[in-house]
């Protein structure tokens, strides 16, 4: 099956959206790289194989829909309340401020390659602050899609996270993985 030229929709009924961070400072054993999932997002795509140029995506997620799916490393093993507490602080105002910017989006500005292996160069949008980013990916063909971009946190105000006076910290780039497991036709109204 080849992946047919049209518009497509996004989100959790087909794909997974994950955050992956990682530890830095001299206290990083005590704490946890983490999988965070995307539990809110939407998105669409329009797919031109013959004109790549003419090919774009558009993604927007709820800023309050992570949700830490796993923690390695670490002296002890991630706690449900570890979670919640994590999830407090991605959403306070330090961080994502949520409240205050609900939404971050992405939009492409230009895709190069093929379906097989391909860069998507757009900008991203988080707390009102806007930056290009680099998305890598590669298809099967057959609607698999998956890739990959690096977030540099400080780029768009955020400070990462500390504890023990700074000896632990997150890592300033976290990574951003996206897993689409099948291409759905957008079916809205209007396409």
């Amino acid at each position: 099956m080849t992946l047919a030229d049209g518009r497509y929709g996004l989100g959790p009924s087909n794909g997974r959206l994950l955050i992956k961070t990682g530890r830095a400072g001299l206290g990083r054993k005590a704490g946890h790289d983490l999988t965070i999932e995307v539990t809110r997002w939407s998105g669409e795509a329009v797919i031109a194989a013959g004109d790549p140029g003419r090919s774009w995506v558009n993604v927007t997620v709820e800023a309050d829909s992570l949700e830490v799916r796993e923690g390695t490393g670490g002296l002890k093993p991630l706690t449900d309340t570890d979670r919640a507490e994590i999830k407090r602080i991605l959403e306070d105002r330090a961080l994502l401020d949520a409240a205050e910017h609900p939404v971050i989006t992405f939009r492409s500005t230009g895709i190069a390659g093929t379906a097989q292996s391909f860069e998507i160069t757009g900008e991203l949008t988080i707390k009102d602050r806007t930056h290009p980013v680099t998305v890598h990916g590669k298809g099967n063909g057959d609607g698999l899609v998956r890739g990959w971009a690096t977030v540099t946190q400080s780029t768009w105000g955020i400070k990462p996270y500390t504890a023990f006076l700074g000896a632990l910290r997150l890592a300033d780039d976290v990574q951003v993985e996206f897993d689409v497991a099948r291409l759905e036709p957008a079916d809205r109204p209007g396409y």
